[in-house]
């Protein structure tokens, strides 16, 4: 007999259960800056002798679980020197790394993750980070860093124009975007009506934007998550740094409370331009305030608690008789706890209120409106092994809605006080979130949200006949609102209305080479909260209405493909992605329908649906003196809402047309120029398609009077939109040798004095008693200088 043969099966089955039966260890940690203690999100811990790696939490955590043996560990995070360190592996292990800032590195300007490589390999897809260096260089209007005016420059993202609020993602509105601040909801982002966002850069640590592919761990919004996280302070030694500019200043100071285990960070804005005013004799006044707050103490190794914090008011007054007061209030109490090296925890206690006040003295009285919400999260996420990971989770929201409320200004005004018919509701989820890898070329991301939205018993609830509460008239061939039959007065424990929803989400990543893969995804979306408004951008008159008995959730259902390759290394990388979104039960308003302090809302709406599809390019360069992008989206965004019925027209005759933010071409370029270490040149081009609106037709005569008639829905669009930006950073050389460094930034917005259009509207000339356009420009050119300092 052959022993040879018998002899390779014995070692075969040898080896093989010494190799599947060998030893693994999880080796754990976190991740800080060496000069601050601040844990850092996203740095890549690599292994490779194994070709695999890990990137840290949003709070600076890692775990990676491996084989026994010795490994040379590499930690990378542009901006700071990589290292690599040795160990042997024979036993769990937590091992903290501090990471060096590089004092010559090129400031980042790259917009996705810090390891262009493993965002390669990673499943996650249509998702974009932007640095606060690289946002703190953007020029922006009035010289002010501005994280919303930088994210515009990123493929699929626009808004409406010059002077106007939020910002759209993928053909979807404005009220679809959940933008979040240490995971408190922020309602209105905007100072001084678009002007400004409400994000001090000095502030925040983290900004990442999921457009696409959107985790389990989120939900309540269709189009994108806006995910920002403050700094958490320096618990090394007191650190002050702050901007000066032509209208507004801000001032940051963070410090100790205790070296190395408690910190504390403060920092506020403020605009002052309104105090030059009165030397024009002008009595209006527009200006902003801000603070943020946070304090986190480090308990133990496996406790980290932090208490953070956001206020925020913009005031805008006519005289003393009319002023406007608005904004965002947060707060959120966070405990990190780690179970094991394996389990991860965070518990978040969510407070979070927008407010919006209006005194109007010329006729008596005051209004205030808002909406607050109270939440709780608690996430887990579980390292099982090097190549599977799951988050899990539960997140409750109770909401209260105050439409808006009357009261007189004084005795003699002759208003009666009122309060509109307040809304509650409740909003619960529980998510798992799973990412893994299939094989060394086909990873995975997957998971399931399931929601449910508890519309609560309010003070008053309308009866309408047949259930409807808008009926068409059809000799008028118009909407109008239904006459309720009977009032019903729920309690609070009741429920008006419930909804149920599972929100399955998938995404896939197959390398097709080190330095090239192709992605996948799909995602549902549920968002229960509507944003009543009749803009094409919000203003903070704007009402939060939540789903009931005749408003319908928004469902979403996106699909997107994308090619993602790395040129010489990385120098250069290529992004292209399509996508596809179908959205039910997206409302639009009858015609003629007013929303202001309307107690019925639903007599003046209808549902219907909307979709958008498009193509998204992004081309970076990412190393050497010049770096930058250049961003192309080619897209279309409509709308329809046919009639209920084959005798109702719907709205525009049940036919699809353009959304208000529907924009076919949207381009930009962003490039910086380090010309030496003490010059640097930023510049940035804009061009989008103009903004669809309404011209009249034609025009009829009525008791003398030249009255024009509109068509159908969003026909006609504004001109192009465009304009070219220019700034230089200035460092003195002799900052090197002193305690307080200083920075100069010299801007120029809008360079060749482009006259946007912010709207066209149609009245007669006086002079010729015909009826003309006239187009409304906000912004020339704008020049501006800011001085930053630190020390």
């Amino acid at each position: 007999m052959n022993k040879r043969p018998l002899s390779f099966i014995i070692l075969f089955f040898l080896f093989s259960f010494i190799l599947f039966s060998q030893q693994k260890y999880t080796l754990s940690g976190t991740v800080s800056e060496a000069s601050s203690n601040e844990t850092m999100i996203g740095v890549t811990i690599a292994i490779p002798e194994l070709g695999t790696g890990v990137t840290t939490n949003e709070y600076g955590f890692y775990s990676i679980t491996l084989p026994e043996g010795e490994y040379n560990i590499q930690i990378s995070y542009l901006g700071f020197q990589g290292q690599t360190q040795t160990i042997s592996l024979t036993e769990n292990s937590k091992l903290n790394f501090l990471m060096v800032e590089e004092a010559q590195q090129l400031e980042e300007v790259v917009v996705t993750d810090s390891s262009d490589k493993l965002d390669i390999r990673k499943p996650q897809m249509s998702v974009n980070t932007m640095s606060v260096a690289t946002i703190k260089k953007i020029p922006v209007i009035l010289g002010e860093a501005d994280v919303i005016k930088s994210i515009l420059l990123l493929p699929g993202v626009t808004n409406a124009g010059e002077g106007s609020s939020g910002f759209n993602v993928r053909g979807g509105a404005v009220d679809q975007n959940l933008i979040l601040l240490d995971e408190a909801t922020i309602f209105n982002s905007s100072h001084l009506f678009g002007f400004f966002s409400v994000f001090n850069p000095d502030a925040i640590k983290d900004i990442k934007l999921y457009k696409g592919g959107i985790p389990a761990r989120y939900g309540g919004r269709l189009s994108s998550v806006l995910d920002i996280f403050q700094k958490e302070g320096n618990s090394k030694e007191l650190k002050i740094n702050g901007g000066i500019g032509l209208v507004a200043s801000r001032l940051l100071v963070e410090g100790p409370l205790k070296k190395d285990k408690a910190a504390f960070l403060i920092g506020g804005r403020s605009s002052y331009a309104h105090l030059f005013l009165p030397l024009f004799d002008i009595d209006n006044t527009a200006y902003f305030y801000d603070l943020n707050t946070k304090i986190n103490f480090k308990i133990n190794e496996n406790n980290n608690i932090f208490l953070s914090g956001y206020f925020g008011r913009d005031v805008f007054s006519i005289s003393d008789s009319f002023v406007n007061t608005y904004g965002n209030a947060v707060g959120n109490f966070r405990w990190n706890h780690l179970f094991s090296n394996k389990l991860f925890s965070n518990l978040s206690l969510i407070y979070s209120d927008y407010y919006y006040g209006l005194k109007l003295d010329f006729v008596g009285f005051n209004w205030n409106s808002g909406i607050q919400n109270f939440n709780v999260k608690y996430d887990l996420k579980h390292y099982l092994n090097d190549n599977l990971q799951i988050n899990y989770g539960l997140n409750n929201i109770y909401y209260r809605f105050n439409p808006g409320k009357i009261e007189p200004s004084n005795a003699s005004s002759g208003i009666v006080e009122d309060q509109l018919i307040q809304k509650y509701a409740n909003e619960f989820a529980a998510y798992i979130d799973i990412e893994h890898d299939i094989t060394p070329n086909l990873s995975l991301g997957y998971g399931l949200r399931f929601s449910n939205f508890n519309r609560l018993g309010q003070e008053e609830v309308n009866v309408y006949e047949n259930d409807n509460p808008v009926v068409y008239n059809p000799s008028l061939q118009i909407y109008q609102e239904a006459d309720p039959i009977s009032v019903l007065n729920p309690k609070r424990s009741e429920s008006l209305a419930k909804f149920n929803n599972f929100e399955p989400r998938i995404s896939v990543s197959y390398i097709i080479n080190d330095n090239s893969s192709v992605k996948g995804s799909y995602t549902r979306l549920a968002q229960y909260l509507h944003l009543i408004s009749n803009t094409s951008s919000p203003t903070p008159l704007d009402v939060w209405t939540p789903s009931g008995s005749f408003i319908e959730p928004q469902l979403l259902d996106q699909y997107a493909l994308g090619y993602f390759r790395n040129l010489k290394e990385g120098d250069y990388s290529v992004e292209t992605e399509v996508f596809y979104k179908d959205i039910q039960n997206r409302i639009d308003y009858i015609d003629g329908a007013n929303l202001i302090a309307n107690d019925a809302i639903e007599q003046v709406i209808l549902n219907g649906e909307a979709r958008a599809y498009g193509l998204e390019f992004l081309f970076r360069k990412n190393t050497g003196k010049l770096q930058g992008w250049l961003a192309y989206t080619l897209s279309k965004s409509e709308q329809r809402t046919p009639g209920r019925n084959i005798t109702e027209p719907g709205i525009n005759n049940g036919q699809w047309y353009n959304t208000p933010y529907d924009k076919t071409h949207d381009f930009s370029i962003y490039g910086n120029y380090d010309l030496n270490s003490k010059w640097s040149f930023n510049t940035n081009f804009v061009f989008q398609t103009g903004q669809p609106t309404n011209y009249p037709i034609g025009q009829y005569e009525y008791q003398g009077l030249t009255v024009p008639y509109y068509g159908l829905r969003n026909q006609e669009r504004l001109p192009s939109y465009h304009r070219l930006d220019l700034s230089a950073s200035l460092t003195p050389r002799k900052n090197a040798n002193r305690k307080v460094q200083g920075e100069w930034i010299f801007s120029l917005y809008n360079v060749y004095n482009r006259r946007n259009a912010a709207s066209i509207s149609f009245s007669r000339n006086e002079d010729t008693n015909v009826n003309e356009a006239v187009r409304t420009s906000i912004f020339g050119i704008v020049p501006a200088v800011t001085y930053n300092f630190k020390f």
